[in-house]
């Protein structure tokens, strides 16, 4: 079962800690190598969909592009959380008639630029008042009380999430497009690296601050026949949100231990796509820190709560495991581009053509916690 919506093309720049040039020049870069890797030019691509935290302002894309008219826009919410609800209202728009094919980009100087893992000065939300005051003014500070109770809960350590660090890297090393590309490393490597958040984070479980753009082409299975590249079909996609939730201070619910915005992701995603957590062949699973993998594991129904350190001990996630997981490094190893280059990834398995290419490749979940779809070949 397909939603009638395919990837057809993917794009993107080097990946790197100073680019040298603006976030326009990225996006720009990233949505032309994307539009052309689709078969099409620019004059095709109608629509176009981004993050409200993007700095590039559409029309200026268009300009730097040549697309000559578009008649559909729109951005999500946040950042990672919505990564791959950039994908739903794009495929929501082909279906619905809005769009012939959209443009889906994200392109920021994280490092070189406004460094989002630091404290910075900014305009926040009324709701952030409750914890700003608190020195909750960083991404890691923040998570780190949610991953501490998972902690607490299964007798989880630190170097139980070096595990996941060790693999992900691992798979970068053997990924040319990875800025960690030639650069695994060990358990010592990760356990000897500095404490972030103690006794939660080390910097090894942190993910990149990166430079780069990524885009995507978006449009109909139809469409998709006549193009040079064989598409990814969008089999299901979905967002999962709840009563008390929260994007970054998820401190609400009844049990800080799960994930419950992920259970309910994937309840939605396995029955539109009509297939279950051992029909996939490999799941991209956004990891800003490594304990989120741990979490995400056990929401999706690959392990039982508790049982994500095992699973991955026991090499699960390993490439020639039983679910490979982040098999280009994720966004500790390659790139941190708010989670699409995960979605790349996935298309590139779809394809037969990633660098660390797994074999008989039907389905590949590419989750964010709170979004994420399973493509189909």
């Amino acid at each position: 079962m397909t939603t009638g919506a395919v990837i057809a093309g993917i794009g993107q720049t080097e990946f790197s800690k100073a680019s040298g040039r603006s976030e326009l020049q990225l996006a720009a870069e990233a949505g032309l190598a994307a539009i052309e890797d689709a078969g099409m030019t620019p004059a095709d691509i109608d629509g176009m969909v981004t993050f409200t935290l993007d700095s590039n302002d559409e029309l200026l894309l268009m300009r730097c592009l040549g697309i000559p008219e578009l008649r559909y826009w729109s951005r999500t919410p946040h950042g990672g959380a919505g990564a791959h609800t950039t994908v739903q209202h794009a495929s929501l728009a082909v279906r619905g008639g809005a769009a012939k094919a959209v443009l889906v980009y994200r392109a920021f100087n994280e490092r070189s630029g406004r460094r989002f893992g630091q404290p910075n000065q900014r305009v926040t939300p009324p709701g952030w008042n409750a914890y700003l005051p608190f020195g909750l003014d960083t991404p890691a500070k923040t998570y780190s009380l949610e991953f501490q109770r998972y902690m607490h809960r299964y007798g989880v350590t630190n170097e139980d999430f070096g595990r996941y660090a060790v693999v992900a890297r691992r798979n970068a090393a053997t990924n040319p497009r990875a800025w960690f590309h030639g650069q695994p490393i060990t358990i010592d490597d990760h356990q000897d690296s500095r404490w972030v958040v103690e006794p939660v984070l080390r910097k090894l479980d942190c993910c990149q601050e990166s430079d780069g753009g990524v885009a995507m082409v978006v449009t109909t299975a139809e469409r998709a026949g006549d193009l040079p590249n064989p598409p990814a079909h969008i089999a299901a996609i979905a967002d999962g949100h709840l009563v008390n939730g929260s994007v970054m201070f998820n401190y609400y619910h009844d049990d800080l231990a799960v994930f419950p915005e992920a259970e309910f992701l994937g309840r939605q995603l396995y029955a539109a796509a009509g297939i279950g957590p051992t029909d996939i062949d490999a799941a991209m699973l956004y990891e800003n820190f490594s304990p989120i993998v741990f979490m995400q594991l056990e929401a999706l129904g690959f392990c039982g709560p508790g049982e994500a350190r095992d699973f991955i001990v026991d090499g699960h996630i390993d490439l020639e495991g039983s679910l490979p997981v982040n098999t280009h490094g994720g966004l500790l190893g390659e790139a941190y581009i708010h989670g699409l280059n995960n979605i790349l990834e996935g298309v590139r398995q779809i394809r037969g053509t990633a660098a660390n290419q797994l074999p008989n490749v039907h389905h590949v979940l590419v989750a964010g916690g709170r979004s994420g779809m399973i493509l189909e070949r």
